[in-house]
Order: structure tokens, then C-alpha cells, then sequence
């Protein structure tokens, strides 16, 4: 049997989406590749629990106790050749990697963002926020959108798109509920299947 990609999830905050993917991996939906290290630069980052609770391995890194982002990155960069990640899955990570960083694992690094890009993305966009402009804008349709990272906040290749319909009713915080439960949380999983897929072919892993 070939062997699994090994994934890190980067993480800042209640780790939902990072929770969709252990019960993906649990079901055998996520079956090419292998949670092996989870990654957060908050301490008190909830993500940090549900990872203990699987029994994955984690990680703390504090860009203001290590001296700034190229201290972060560079700490970052040491972990992931340390544990041999193959794939950096961003889940719900709010802290944009530079450009220096990103070009080193071109196709390697994917990123949820709740909005059907290139709706609604970009420096700033994250959260509740997304959902708020989205309303104010009108929108009959929003979604989520699966994509590489590159040097450009969510300017990368798009990998896989949910579609979920605007109600009348909606207030940023149902919507916000609604994209996660209906397009989150099943087209992470699938994409980073999907994506592990290819490294393991690619690399004869």
C-alpha cells in the first residue's frame, strides 16, 4: 500500500474546519493523506484541543516571541522539514505567509476561505467580515472556495468551490453557520484528499 502524504494544519483560533478533516480522516474520506502535526500561533487557540483530543501531535509559534515573521517563518519552515510534511493545510489560519515562504512549497499549501473567489477575498477579508460584505452586497449565491497559496492572499490556483444560497433573513452570523456547515466542512476534506492524492502519485510516495 503506497504511502500517505503527511499533513500539517496551520490554525489560529476554534479549529472547526480542522475538526471536518480528522472526521474525515477517521471515515476514510481523507485516506491519501495523514494529519501528523497541527500548527496554531495562538496559544489559546480551542484548534489546539480538538488536536490533543485526536491524539495529533501540536505545535505553538508566537510571532511576537520570536522576533517578527521572518523568525515565525523560519521556525515554521524547521517544523515542517522536522515532521516531513508533504501538504500545509490552512484552517482557518489568520496570518498571511510572505511570498519567500509560500514559493518554497509551490502546490504544497492550501487554504479554505468562506466566499466563491474572487468574490470577496483578499488582505483583510476573514471572518464574520466576509459574510458581512456579502449581504451588504446583495448576493443571492456565496460559498466556500478551496485554493493553493501563493504570495497573493487568496490569489491562488482554485482547487474545488461550494456554492450555498443567501436567505432573505440572513445575518452575517447564520451565514457565516451555513457556508461552514454546508460548504466548509465537506469541501476541505474532499480537497485536501484530492490534493494528497496528487503528491503521493506525483511523488511515488
Amino acid at each position: 500500500m503506497a504511502e500517505k502524504a503527511r499533513i500539517a494544519v496551520l490554525v489560529s483560533g476554534g479549529g472547526t474546519n480542522l475538526q471536518a478533516l480528522i472526521k474525515a480522516q477517521t471515515r476514510g474520506v481523507l485516506h491519501s493523506g495523514e494529519i501528523v502535526l497541527v500548527v496554531s500561533n495562538q496559544a489559546q487557540a480551542y484548534a489546539l484541543e480538538r488536536a490533543k483530543k485526536a491524539g495529533i501531535p501540536t505545535l505553538t509559534l508566537l510571532r511576537k516571541e520570536l522576533g517578527g515573521q521572518a523568525a515565525f517563518e523560519k521556525a515554521l519552515a524547521e517544523a515542517l522539514e522536522k515532521n516531513q510534511i508533504d501538504l500545509v493545510i490552512l484552517a482557518g489560519f489568520l496570518s498571511i505567509l510572505s511570498g519567500d515562504f509560500t514559493s518554497r512549497y509551490p502546490k504544497r499549501i492550501i487554504n479554505i476561505h468562506p466566499s466563491l473567489i474572487p468574490a470577496f477575498c483578499g488582505a483583510g477579508y476573514y471572518g464574520l467580515r466576509v459574510h458581512e460584505e456579502a449581504l451588504k452586497y446583495g448576493v443571492k449565491v456565496t460559498g466556500a472556495t478551496v485554493h493553493y497559496v501563493n504570495e497573493v492572499p487568496d490569489g491562488g490556483e482554485i482547487i474545488a468551490q461550494k456554492a450555498v444560497t443567501v436567505r432573505e433573513d440572513d445575518t452575517p452570523e447564520t451565514l457565516q453557520k451555513r457556508v461552514m456547515r454546508l460548504a466548509e466542512w465537506k469541501l476541505l476534506p474532499a480537497a485536501a484528499e484530492m490534493v494528497s492524492q496528487k503528491l503521493t502519485e506525483r511523488n511515488g510516495l
